[in-house]
């Protein structure tokens, strides 16, 4: 009966902390992130070795964006290379009152929308100021930055968009433009920076 107690006592601020550094960040209404991503082509890039994968770069990439959801991984070779995924929006889709009309969802590396009866904004505008990232974080300070990201949180991020090839996975390809939807539209993103904006 003492240890049940003790139990309780050490569950109650744990599970207290969980709560607290896992829920949204709230924002008024209005857009937070007024720029598209920016890419530049790499030409002749060479492969990079990463965690036991193979990265073969296309393009660099700088992108400040609203993450809308987020999802960790941790089972399988993709998982140790790219941890984490993040659903983000800009435009628009960094507004509150677009986001208060979408079910945003998440699930084996797809990224989700819905909504009840008409969309807030137009759905091409959707599928083009939003997107899920795989992220790839290049070392543990990058890594730290991402693992602690919020849905609310903004964040700003420079890296690589790379192909991804493993000997359990195979080759998985990057998405290169911010206008598709559907399987390979993912970004798969090399993290070689990222700032959190203050909470």
């Amino acid at each position: 009966m003492r240890y049940t107690g003790l139990i309780f006592i050490l569950l109650v601020p744990y599970t207290a902390w969980h709560f607290l550094s896992d829920r949204p960040v709230s924002h008024s209404p209005g857009v937070l992130v007024v720029d598209d991503p920016k890419q530049v082509e790499i030409r002749s890039a060479r492969t990079i070795e990463h965690e036991g994968a193979q990265l073969q770069p296309h393009a660099t990439f700088v992108a400040r964006a609203r993450v809308l959801s987020r999802e960790r991984y941790r089972i399988g070779k993709m998982a140790e290379v790219a941890p984490l995924d993040i659903a983000v929006g800009w435009g628009r889709m960094s507004d509150t009152d677009v986001l208060q009309g979408l079910d945003i969802s998440q699930s084996n590396r797809f990224y989700f929308w819905h909504y009840d009866d008409e969309p807030p904004i137009p759905i091409d505008e959707i599928v083009k100021h939003s997107a899920n990232w795989h992220l790839i974080p290049a070392n543990s300070l990058v890594w730290r930055t991402l693992d602690g990201l919020r849905e609310g949180d903004v964040v700003s991020l420079e890296g690589k968009l790379v192909d991804v090839e493993t000997s359990e996975e195979g080759l998985i390809r990057t998405s290169l433009t911010r206008d598709d939807a559907g399987p390979g539209a993912c970004e798969i993103i090399l993290v070689e920076s990222a700032y959190r904006e203050p909470r």
